[in-house]
């Protein structure tokens, strides 16, 4: 068993995956900025992960939009899949090798409140402002609709829009906006108030509905970045990202996309994208989750013969086009004792390759009030999982 300092898991899961280090001293370039034509020096690491990580500009420079996420995303798994997942379906058109990531330079915090607002709520602004969202006035009296009338004929569909930027780099030693990708994260559940400080509601939107409205919201978005000079003549990503409900403890995933090529406002055909999160174990599986759901059945009963004293044992299964990607297990612990954390440790690793399939990544979390107690990652195809535990 390994044994290392304090470290933070999302670096100890990077660690397992990357490549051989390139010793080659980072690439110094320069970038203009278009706000104001001024130049700047950037830093393009050549060290890269993996060839499924994009190389992150340095310094690295925050979303214009930054902070909105916590306000206009319902949990804490939407917050992250609607940036990670967005970066998974930018790969499709701009390659890990020849582009670089940084956070949407372009849509700033005023325009996306415009943007996420009703037309009736931004009708003093120009029409690059206005509410993408329906307007909540009845056509025939003018008035304010009834909250009840208006969760059903005029929800808000659009929740949050996510801005992520490509860069290239160009024969003058200079980087260059090379494509940009929007998520636009859109409400399966509307949730309101009948009265002021009164109790929620909720309304589902029908997943048709709910298709509809993104498709028409992604063409505007895409006809206000085409207007915009610097973004007139770039590839864009637009993808759709359907949240979860607000108690949920899997993330919600993006349903459909669509590429834009440089210089047009015309989206192409949508792309279906198959993408689930969900959680073991099941009391009534379907087909496609039945024996991987029995197999951590067995996997969890085994832990619980052998150690009592904890709450419980729970997964999250990632599956792309019906196939399970990864595994997440998370287990909560009751006991603190050095020895005690060390041979449930031992055990559980050997339970992982006796019940879990070892084709299959597999990270395991154990936790205490106490904070992180041991994180485990197994490798597809590796019978030697990576343990650490904390100090």
């Amino acid at each position: 068993m390994k044994r290392y300092r304090w470290i933070p898991a999302i670096i100890a899961t990077v660690l397992l995956s990357a490549c051989a280090p390139n010793l080659t001293p980072d690439t110094e370039l320069t970038q203009e900025s278009d706000s104001d034509q001024a130049v700047e020096t950037t830093i393009i690491p050549n060290m890269q992960i993996t060839d499924k990580f994009y190389r992150i500009l340095i310094p690295y420079k925050e979303s214009a939009s930054r902070g909105l996420v916590v306000s206009n995303i319902y949990t804490k798994y939407d917050m992250k899949e609607v940036e990670t997942g967005l970066m998974r379906i930018s790969q499709n058109h701009f390659d890990t090798e020849k582009y670089y990531f940084q956070e949407g330079q372009y849509l700033d915090e005023t325009t996306l409140k415009y943007w996420l607002a009703r037309p009736n709520q931004t009708e003093d602004k120009g029409p690059e402002y206005q509410g993408l969202n329906p307007s909540s006035i009845d056509e025939k009296t003018g008035e304010e609709m009834d909250p009840t009338v208006k969760a059903t004929e005029a929800p808000v569909y659009l929740a949050h829009i996510i801005e992520q930027n490509y860069l290239t780099k160009t024969d003058d030693n200079k980087v260059k906006l090379g494509g940009v990708s929007i998520g636009l994260a859109l409400n399966s559940i509307y949730y309101y108030q009948k009265e002021q400080y009164g109790e929620y509601f909720e309304q589902k939107i029908p997943d048709d509905e709910l298709e509809a409205a993104g498709k028409k919201i992604a063409q505007e978005v895409v006809n206000r970045l085409r207007a915009r000079t610097e973004l007139a003549d770039v590839p864009i990503v637009i993808a759709l990202f359907k949240q979860a409900e607000r108690n949920a403890i899997v993330p919600g995933t993006y349903t459909d996309y669509n590429f834009v090529d440089k210089g047009t406002t015309a989206l192409g055909d949508w792309e279906g994208i198959d993408e689930r999160y969900v959680t073991f174990p099941m009391s009534s599986p379907e087909d496609i989750y039945r024996d991987l759901n029995k197999k951590f059945q067995d996997f969890k009963q085994d832990v619980d013969k052998y150690f009592s004293n904890f709450t419980s044992v729970f997964a999250t299964g990632f599956y792309q086009n019906k196939k399970i990607q990864k595994l997440d297990i998370e287990i909560p612990i009751q006991f603190y004792g050095t020895a005690e954390i060390t041979g449930f440790t031992q055990y559980l690793s050997g339970l992982m390759l006796t019940h879990l399939p070892l084709d299959l990544y597999i990270s395991v979390s154990i936790t205490s009030v106490n904070g992180p107690e041991v994180l485990i990652i197994k490798e597809p195809n590796n019978d030697e999982p990576f343990i650490h535990i904390y100090e």
